[in-house]
């Protein structure tokens, strides 16, 4: 089913309104759509419904709500602080971690990471990540908004981490467990998880020490030395099978 991102739905509306431009575009040029056509409408708040579409007109379209559909997400958040690799690999990443149902992406910039972004260049990276994870959202059939923040430095990630109950760190460096074997250990569920996935070159020592200080536990993703983005998806597909369970 065709699925449109639309403002804040509140349980009382009977109508919503798309009005989008590229929203609109794909709605009226790419797919189509005509009057009397049923399509799901959701929201950034996890909001979502089967709608009637009522009228096009040239800047934007009117639809009649007609039943709330059931959230599509995990029983986990989870949060990835993700450091910025060459090219459009973030593109990929943003992608891939918003199709695996993540709550929230944080462009991660640290000691080694190769890519410097100024001020300019972090609003362009962001809008355009911002693009991609509403196409995912959209394919993927996810209820909720995944949350794109601007890229961040790696101790103003650690300063907001303070309210996570899991705070993991793939590393190559430090005495480390694998991810199996502290979830085994730990014998609890856990409802919201941070994970910290480093540069080309791992993260250095001292930002490991300090995202040990800050609560952060030191874990393996197996033996082979991994590519950023295979490290990130790979790292979420074991927290997401394991948590789940």
């Amino acid at each position: 089913m065709n699925r449109f991102l639309v403002d804040k739905i509140n349980a009382t509306d009977r109508y919503v309104i798309l009005s989008d431009p590229e929203q609109l575009h794909h709605f009226k040029d790419v797919l189509r759509v005509k009057p009397k056509e049923v399509v799901a409408v959701f929201d950034r708040l996890g909001n979502e419904y089967l709608a009637q579409v009522c009228e096009i007109g040239a800047a934007c379209a009117k639809l009649e709500i007609k039943e709330k559909r059931p959230l599509n997400e995990l029983g986990i958040e989870i949060t990835v602080a993700c450091a910025i690799p060459k090219k459009v690999k973030m593109d990929d990443i943003v992608d891939k971690l918003t199709q695996l149902g993540v709550t929230c992406i944080i462009p991660l910039q640290t000691e080694r990471v190769v890519v410097k972004l100024d001020k300019q260049k972090k609003l362009q990276r962001f809008q355009r990540w911002e693009k991609i994870a509403i196409s995912a959202v959209k394919q993927s059939q996810r209820s909720k908004f995944v949350v794109i923040k601007p890229a961040m430095e790696f101790n103003q990630v650690l300063s907001e981490a303070s309210d996570f109950d899991l705070k993991l760190i793939p590393t190559l460096e430090a005495e480390r467990k694998t991810l199996k074997s502290m979830f085994n250990q730990a014998g609890r569920k856990f409802n919201k998880i941070m994970v910290l996935i480093g540069p080309e070159g791992d993260f250095t020592p001292q930002e490991i020490a300090l995202a040990k200080e800050a609560g952060f536990l030191p874990v393996s993703l197996g033996e082979q030395v991994l590519r950023v983005d295979t490290a990130a998806i790979a790292a979420v597909s074991f927290i997401k099978l394991n948590a789940e369970n």
